[in-house]
């Protein structure tokens, strides 16, 4: 398998992954939620990446958000900026409890190392299970707690 920048081509598969999550076990997204304009606004960035096989399927995504309203809660440490969110991470079903959505989370902060971040930080779903298990076993922190888009979250931060 391989981490690659995410292409236009990709926009149906990605999108067609975000789709095959929605209503399975943990997930908070929904049918409208990841979407086309999030795909378009990740590539536009160059901040959405897949785990691909060798015959180009892919497995699973993260994206770099730049979700003003994460961005601007208290509980991100000023010490550790600049720093940046790693969102919109998704793994095909059958590849699922794998460890690729690990794999995915550390070539997410290699790249936001390849950025100049001091820092990564997120929001999950206080109801996700699956997520906090994969983030608390990276020795990631919870430094804070929010209420946003009709979800409890928790905020996760980790020094790069």
């Amino acid at each position: 398998m391989k981490f690659v920048k995410a292409v236009k081509e990709d926009k149906t598969a990605v999108l067609a992954l975000y789709r095959s999550l929605v209503g399975t076990a943990f997930c908070a997204w929904t049918c409208d939620y990841p979407g086309e304009k999030d795909f378009e606004g990740d590539l536009a960035r160059d901040g959405l990446f897949c785990l691909k096989e060798d015959d180009g399927e892919i497995v699973g995504v993260i994206s770099i958000d730049q979700d003003e309203a994460v961005e601007s809660l208290s509980c991100w440490s000023d010490e550790l900026k600049p720093g940046a969110e790693l969102s919109r991470l998704g793994v095909r079903i059958e590849s699922q409890n794998q460890g690729i959505a690990r794999k995915l989370l550390e070539y997410g902060m290699d790249e936001l190392r390849s950025r100049g971040m001091k820092s990564v930080h997120f929001i999950v779903c206080k109801s996700n299970e699956k997520a906090i298990r994969s983030y608390n076993r990276l020795d990631f922190d919870v430094v804070g707690e929010c209420e946003m888009f009709g979800e409890e979250w928790w905020c996760y931060e980790k020094r790069l």
